[in-house]
């Protein structure tokens, strides 16, 4: 397989999930439309002036601009949605993973396996130590498919995962700094701070040799080889 295997929203599928949130969007807003000259009708109901405000655009622009507003909103969290999302970019020499804008790419020769934990996209390094670890929606037999398809190896989950244990706070026999970098990682999860401050941390307890990943906002941390 000579071409890199795009895994994430392909275009295609954006522009199918786009038009029917416009759709969507719209009905919704032609239902809003006949809410507020329902609600217009009934002096007891709640919300007059945002109705009264609704309905006193003349139509046909009112139903037009009300459907337009709807679609325009259903296409804008697609997009948002697509943003958000991994996207990940497997090729020959190197794997690179795209989210909210930012890349950052893993050299393939330091890849030793690619696997899903669950909905988890994780690349492992020779020394046991993880690469990448990236929340992924993309169908596994697709991932399978990526992986397999520019050589790497893959497993069908992940080798180690019985080695992780539970962090808890001053445990000993870890390396020195890494007590104070898992707190600090166990807190901004327990904050539900943004994957990148996450990332981050996770990236500082890997050079230390530690592996963390995460269950209900609840810490587990493993040893790479090169330190266990």
């Amino acid at each position: 397989m000579d071409e890199p295997s795009v895994l994430g929203q392909s275009n295609r599928e954006t522009v199918l999930a786009g038009a029917a949130f416009l759709v969507l969007g719209a009905g919704l807003g032609w239902l809003v439309k006949i809410a507020a000259k329902w609600m217009v009708s009934l002096p007891w109901a709640p919300m007059q002036g945002p109705a009264e405000l609704v309905t006193s655009f003349p139509e046909p622009g009112l139903t037009i601009g009300i459907a337009c507003l709807g679609g325009l909103i259903g296409l804008g969290l697609v997009l948002y949605g697509r943003y958000e999302d991994l996207s990940v970019t497997v090729a020959a020499d190197s794997v690179t993973l795209t989210r909210k804008g930012q890349s950052w790419q893993v050299p393939g020769s330091g890849i030793a396996l690619v696997f899903m934990d669950d909905k988890q996209f994780v690349l492992l390094g020779h020394d046991g130590g993880e690469l990448a670890r990236e929340k992924c929606d993309v169908d596994s037999k697709r991932v399978v498919a990526a992986a397999k398809g520019h050589g790497y190896a893959w497993a069908e989950k992940d080798p180690y995962k019985d080695a992780f244990r539970r962090w808890v706070s001053g445990m000993a026999g870890i390396p020195e700094g890494a007590n104070a970098l898992l707190k600090a990682r166990s807190v901004a999860l327990e904050k539900g701070s943004d994957h990148e401050q996450l990332r981050e941390l996770s990236a500082d307890l890997g050079k230390l040799g530690i592996v963390v990943r995460d269950e209900k906002k609840k810490q587990y941390f493993r040893m790479s080889n090169a330190t266990s």
